[in-house]
């Protein structure tokens, strides 16, 4: 059975689905026209700089808020003609916690049962096996107030799983978080979509796309600007490139002599060779190098990574999206190496 990514994002049934959706404020276009599909039991990522309208997208398919135009449908229902329906298939997390800090975690997840109108034997069993669930149980007497940034995020997911939601909207849920709260935090998501939820995830993190997404749309200027795997919108941007280092002077000349498009560095007796990076493009360049008999020392594959799509897309933006992204235990930001 092919995954999500595997199927391309078009062949299995639509969670969420909108054609032509537009809003505005006054004279100010927030969306100009925004098509999505997204498969059931994949993550979805909206990438975009500050105010490019990732906010409004989820707050129009969770009805919170209603469209100037077009047309979605939410776990199969059209959000203006059947809003009820669409809540109770959604859960929504918001960049700020919903959670109240002046009652414990447990009492948090009590009263969502009580709003979800279940009865009280079942809302206790099921508020207890979400806090085992999110590793609570120790704090869940303790204000919430007293949680750490991270507790209090686990804390809100929990509590929206309460009315056990196909579909989860996260609107940017990792900001704020430190690096290790935001591991746990992927890995939550990774287990819900195991569980078969749809997840619609929204982030400033470049990373995180990179890391959890099936799909990723970049959202710039009220329109999709590009949408595609991770792999398929690396593929977009120009620069990438195969980097062939040798020791041996005759083996560097051979190869000058062999390959075609290549940038020399006579001093480092390295050549740069044009590539998309693909496995076809590299066995091509192995075969050829195997058939005139040059060995390289090293072979190092530079992709484009999530971040010059953004900036080529978005045109700069939002600049802190980088710095967000810099981070080198990050690998889809390293350079992939392989001696031969």
């Amino acid at each position: 059975m092919p995954t999500p990514r595997e199927a391309g994002g078009h062949t299995s049934s639509a969670a969420v689905s909108t054609t032509g959706l537009r809003k505005s404020y006054g004279d100010k276009t927030v969306l100009d026209g925004v098509d999505l599909h997204i498969p059931a039991g994949s993550v979805f990522a909206l990438l975009g700089p500050n105010g490019a309208g990732k906010t409004t997208v989820v707050k129009i398919l969770s009805t919170l808020i209603s469209a100037d135009g077009g047309q979605a449908r939410v776990a199969g229902h059209d959000i203006a003609a059947a809003p009820d329906a669409v809540r109770a298939a959604i859960g929504v997390t918001g960049q700020f916690s919903a959670v109240d800090g002046l009652i414990t975690g447990e009492e948090n997840m009590l009263l969502m049962a009580d709003l979800h109108h279940l009865p009280r034997s079942e809302g206790r069993r099921v508020a207890s096996e979400l806090l085992e669930r999110f590793d609570l149980v120790a704090a869940a007497k303790k204000p919430a107030s007293t949680y750490s940034g991270g507790m209090k995020r686990r804390l809100d997911i929990a509590m929206t799983l309460v009315g056990d939601p196909r579909i989860i909207f996260l609107d940017e849920p990792t900001t704020g978080l430190d690096p290790r709260s935001r591991h746990n935090m992927w890995q939550i998501i990774r287990e819900l979509v195991t569980g078969g939820v749809t997840v619609f995830l929204t982030t400033q993190y470049l990373e995180e796309a990179d890391q959890l997404a099936d799909r990723i749309a970049v959202l710039n200027d009220g329109r999709i600007a590009a949408e595609g795997t991770a792999e398929e919108l690396k593929r977009l941007i120009p620069g990438g490139h195969v980097r062939l280092r040798f020791s041996d002077p005759a083996a560097y000349r051979n190869a000058c002599l062999a390959l075609r498009e290549v940038t020399r560095d006579d001093e480092a007796l390295a050549l740069q060779i044009p590539s998309d990076g693909s496995q076809r493009e590299l066995r091509s360049l192995l075969d050829g190098l195997d058939a005139a008999g040059i060995e390289a020392d090293e072979l190092t594959v530079h992709t484009p990574d999530l971040d010059d799509v953004f900036f080529a897309l978005t045109g700069g933006g939002d600049k802190a999206g980088r710095s967000n992204t810099s981070n080198p235990s990050n690998p889809s930001n390293q350079t992939k190496e392989t001696s031969r």
